[in-house]
């Protein structure tokens, strides 16, 4: 699975002009399942993804997790990060997981983080969202775990 993550001031997330999830302070969420990933993939990344040092301590040092500063998650279903960009001008999504998969490993991540964070939102699996937010720092990064079977 995938996560690209940003730091945030604020994000929301706006569906047929409807907010349906919006924070402050935390984690922007990109999430992606990949072909022949399981609900493991998501249960690692979603570890990997709560303690993730981003966050400056007093020092102004990245040492603290959005579980350490309290910070609110926006977990967004995005299956083009998948694409595969090799070759030619139009991506391929054969690496992404075919959309009943995906929503499942989605609402699995979903619920898991429910159960681990207090703040929790999200987008709209299969929609067609709108995405704003102030991303702090910059601060974006890539995390993925790969299945067994692709290891």
């Amino acid at each position: 699975m995938i996560a690209l993550l940003q730091r945030v001031r604020h994000a929301n997330v706006v569906v047929e002009g409807v907010t349906i999830g919006a924070i402050q302070t935390g984690l922007m969420v990109l999430v992606c399942a990949e072909r022949n990933d399981t609900e493991k993939d998501a249960e690692q990344l979603l570890t990997k993804l709560l303690s993730y040092r981003v966050f400056a301590d007093d020092a102004g040092k990245m040492n603290r997790s959005v579980t350490d500063v309290q910070g609110g998650l926006l977990l967004v279903p995005q299956f083009t990060l998948a694409a595969d960009t090799q070759s030619g001008t139009r991506p391929s999504f054969t690496p992404a997981a075919p959309p009943e998969l995906g929503k499942q490993l989605f609402d699995h991540f979903v619920a898991q983080a429910r159960n681990k964070h207090t703040l929790v939102e999200t987008g709209q699996f299969g929609a067609d969202m709108q995405v704003s937010l102030t991303n702090d720092g910059p601060v974006t990064f890539w995390l993925q775990t790969k299945s067994k079977i692709e290891k």
